[in-house]
């Protein structure tokens, strides 16, 4: 790769890097699925592996056996969206080599080895997640591929230190070990804009090496948040967009279930007690204890009077589906509480409570509406305000089955406690 050509990948390279981070930060990239500030985009990276004087594309080299040697790294990285990171990445370590004659007939190069160390190698470079073409809702392994451009300093032993360009070309897997560590599995080819790696000016290409490694990296920030470079957006459209519908659906057939409850409720609404719901009740405001016929009628019994069965003593008002309303029978416990109340002066506790149609939400504020109506006629008949308390517990406290109606009817009530 002759100098002019280098300075053309690499310009392009710096174009293709900031572009993709242009390109995703104006489309939005992770804000379609609500931002990438409700995840952790830091991270840091240590490794260390093999440095050796060729790479896998094959290509001339300078010496014919080459050394494996120890090389280390670390980056630091900045995940603009889940498939697209920049990282500022750091190389050191030895690479060596020997020419033997007897091999394949190569010309010496004028030095029977060589042996540089590479002092650092720090560039700049944009990896791609690979894996994210797949649509995997929840992955633990991401292929990835990455290059850059960067500025190396080593010394090939001739007593003269080398400062020249390169670029980076590599990929790797990654696996999710946990939240917040990943073990990095990479390999890199370094293009060298120079032929003195091996501290000599032979052959017709530049130098080049390569660093195969295995390391860890750490997720910075908040651990509450998941890590935005294993974030699936497919997956979490799915779930706030597809889910979120299907929920409304189940609401609204909640909605629609408790309206026909209300309506079959009405039906069988008897308010008088006798027996027959109101819509059969030819006799609405039939007298308690009366005896009735099929239409809600009084049957009179001419040897015989049928006396009036007094309503049994209790500390609480049952109300209607979806209704804060006093029933009309309730007027006799609100009366005699009342009288108790003003004569003991005493304090009272008024608890109110719902049965489990509608939400939580709603069912905690027809709670409190029940318990306010009941303080409200005790303040009209007399008792002082200041000695009633209210308080809403919605559908936390049946005293029934929420499965059946008779049971739902029983935990629409009020209870007052006397304090």
């Amino acid at each position: 790769m002759n100098k002019s050509t280098f300075k053309k990948v690499a310009a392009l390279t710096l174009v293709a890097a900031f572009g993709g981070l242009s390109a995703f930060a104006q489309d939005g990239g992770a804000k379609v699925f609500g931002g990438a500030k409700q995840f952790r985009t830091w991270s840091i990276g240590i490794n260390g592996g093999v440095a050796a004087p060729v790479i896998f594309l094959g290509g001339h080299n300078d010496y014919n056996e080459w050394d494996a040697n120890f090389g280390y790294g670390a980056y630091i990285q900045k995940q603009i969206t889940h498939a697209f990171g920049l990282k500022l990445d750091y190389q050191g370590g030895k690479v060596s080599g020997t020419y033997n004659g007897n091999t394949n007939g190569q010309v010496n190069p004028g030095f029977p080895s060589f042996e540089t160390t590479i002092n650092y190698a720090a560039s700049l470079q944009a990896q791609i997640d690979l894996t994210s073409l797949l649509l995997k809702r929840d992955s633990k392994v991401a292929l990835y591929v990455q290059g850059g451009y960067g500025l190396t300093g080593y010394d090939p032993g001739d007593g003269a230190k080398r400062t020249e360009q390169f670029i980076p070309v590599g990929g790797g897997l990654k696996f999710k070990l946990s939240e917040g560590i990943n073990l990095d599995l990479g390999y890199t080819m370094n293009f060298l804009d120079a032929d003195n790696l091996d501290r000599t000016w032979f052959g017709p290409t530049n130098d080049k090496w390569s660093y195969g490694y295995a390391g860890l990296s750490f997720a910075l920030g908040n651990k509450s948040k998941k890590n935005l470079d294993w974030v699936n957006p497919y997956a979490l459209m799915y779930d706030e967009l597809k889910d979120n519908e299907l929920r409304q659906e189940v609401e609204a057939l909640k909605s629609r279930v408790a309206a026909t409850e209300g309506d079959v409720s009405n039906i069988k609404k008897d308010s008088d007690g006798d027996g027959v719901s109101d819509v059969f009740d030819k006799e609405p405001n039939t007298p308690a204890g009366n005896v009735v016929d099929g239409a809600g009628r009084t049957i009179v019994f001419p040897k015989q009077e049928v006396a009036p069965t007094p309503e049994a003593p209790s500390n609480t008002i049952q109300f209607d589906f979806n209704s804060d309303k006093l029933r009309p029978e309730s007027a006799p416990a609100i009366e005699n509480l009342a009288s108790e109340l003003k004569s003991s002066n005493g304090k009272l506790l008024l608890e109110g409570h719902a049965s489990a149609e509608g939400t939580e939400a709603y069912n905690m504020d027809l709670s409190k509406r029940r318990a306010t109506s009941v303080k409200k006629a005790l303040v009209k008949a007399g008792v002082k305000s200041g000695n009633i308390t209210t308080k809403g517990y919605g559908e936390t406290r049946p005293v029934a089955s929420n499965d059946t109606e008779e049971g739902r009817q029983k935990n629409r009530r009020v209870e007052f406690k006397q304090q």
